[in-house]
């Protein structure tokens, strides 16, 4: 719930209302680049209170998969991650006992996995 609230405070910062602000669906606090929209058939979704495993993918036909490592690297701080590097075309996450992770899945059109895992 502090996420929440924290991103509620950014939206407001910047001018913008929670309503206005684009979201992975499933993931409420994970930001949606603009010029992306999510291929929700594919989402997975798996866990209980203590852990889960969520998963989604993201497509564009013009975005360059450089533009969403930059998109998260600056957004996904400001929302308590901190960003652990890269391994190819993995960013890497962490969160309070949480990992996320981005992955290029594909260059033409750009398909980009985003999972994130809690672990107790």
């Amino acid at each position: 719930m502090k996420y929440i609230r924290l991103i509620l405070i950014i939206a407001l910062l910047f001018g913008t209302t929670g309503a206005n602000a684009a979201f992975i669906e499933g993931m409420e606090d994970i930001p949606l680049p603009d010029g992306m929209h999510q291929i929700t058939q594919d989402d997975f979704s798996f866990g209980n209170e203590e852990t889960r495993l969520l998963e989604a993918y993201l497509t564009s036909k013009n975005m360059k998969f450089k533009k969403v490592e930059q998109f998260y690297e600056e957004s996904l701080p400001q929302l308590g991650w901190s960003y652990q590097g890269n391994r190819g075309n993995n960013l890497l996450f962490y969160r309070e006992g949480e990992t996320l992770e981005v992955v290029r899945e594909s260059v033409s059109p750009l398909i980009v996995r985003i999972t994130q895992k809690t672990k107790p």
